[in-house]
């Protein structure tokens, strides 16, 4: 298998990488379209409905889950391997906790504005790390669901463009995380509604 990454992603390990359910993937192009398909899929079942536990540890892995079901056996697990981003695998679960929590309080006393609040969740979450492969476009999907189903607005536009495929735009998504890292929040919010 060739899995050439674009910048900002995160490689998977040789453990990680046995997990695979499709035998005939043999490049990152054919993944991506396999992942994609499974995405699709778990956008329509992800919006059909409104979840009244989208801030909950479960919900968050059974999204995972159902974005990578078809493709990866450990889709919707935490990782157990560190990474060159996120905290440490043990933190996973206790760091996602504060998280959650964090975003409830943001919401229930009013602390941001809506926009802000989902983008700093989204932040949060890549940052952390949750799962092995996936992180970004789990966040992003999740985060356009606190949008619509509990925050009332419209799903944020990412830069209009993939964020999959390296490009101009993936490249100005890593530098707004970036840059959030440092908690230089100001490119993200400009960002998510480009």
């Amino acid at each position: 298998m060739n899995f050439d990454y674009p910048p900002g992603a995160t490689p998977l390990d040789p453990d990680e990488i046995e997990g695979l359910l499709l035998s005939h993937i043999t490049n990152r192009g054919e993944l991506d379209r396999w992942e994609q398909d499974n995405i699709i899929e778990a956008e329509v079942w992800a919006f059909r409905r409104k979840p009244d536990d989208i801030l909950s540890a479960k919900y968050v892995c059974l999204l995972h889950k159902r974005m990578f079901k078809n493709v990866w056996r450990w889709a919707g697990e935490f990782r157990r391997t560190g990474k060159n981003i996120g905290v440490e695998p043990w933190l996973i679960g206790s760091s996602l906790k504060n998280i959650l929590e964090d975003v409830q309080f943001w919401i229930d006393e009013n602390v941001y504005p809506a926009d802000e609040i989902a983008a700093r969740f989204h932040h949060r979450l890549v940052s952390t790390h949750l799962f092995a492969n996936g992180n970004g476009r789990h966040a992003r999907l999740i985060t356009d669901l606190l949008l619509v189903h509990i925050l009332k607005r419209l799903r944020f536009t990412w830069g209009s463009e993939s964020l999959v495929q390296a490009g101009e735009c993936r490249r100005k998504y890593i530098d707004a995380l970036q840059n959030a890292d440092r908690r230089d929040y100001d490119e993200l919010f400009q960002f998510v509604r480009s």
